[in-house]
């Protein structure tokens, strides 16, 4: 198994409580994430987070191809942090963790991902062919949304 990161953080000009509101809903992922990937949740869970929480997802990553990706919320302390590991979907590792810290100016997201595609050697090819641009493009559209919606620093 290789262990692949990506990390990124972006500073919105809104407030701690605005943020979260907005990030801890997961039925707004789907308005953060690119739409040729055709994101749905597909089960019917709360519009707030919490740990233990189940949230069944549809998406398009790659040729159109519907894939079910069911995470769990496994952490969540308010106002601070959450993590959303994937238990089955389209990687044999995925484990995100989103932190949100309070700035005089705003707040500062954090994002670490761990991920491993699965498939040894050859899925080590893939991710470097595909899978890391394609988690770059997705983290550099939900930029590019919350720029528009929140304002940045």
């Amino acid at each position: 198994m290789t262990l692949h990161r990506f990390a990124g953080e972006l500073e919105l000009a809104v407030g701690l409580d605005e943020a979260w509101a907005f990030f801890s809903d997961p039925h707004n992922l789907k308005d953060m994430t690119p739409p040729d990937m055709g994101f749905k949740v597909i089960n019917d869970t709360a519009h707030e987070t919490y740990a233990g929480q189940i949230i069944v997802h549809q998406v398009r990553p790659m040729f159109s191809i519907p894939v079910t990706w069911v995470t769990e919320i496994t952490h969540y302390v308010d106002r601070q942090m959450f993590v959303d590991e994937q238990r089955f979907g389209p990687y044999r590792f995925w484990h995100h963790q989103h932190h949100f810290h309070e700035t005089e100016n705003g707040v500062l997201m954090q994002d670490i991902v761990h991920y491993d595609v699965g498939f040894g050697p050859i899925g080590d090819v893939v991710d470097q062919i595909f899978v890391r641009d394609r988690i770059s493009e997705i983290f550099t559209y939900r930029t590019s949304v919350l720029s528009d919606r929140f304002g940045v620093n």
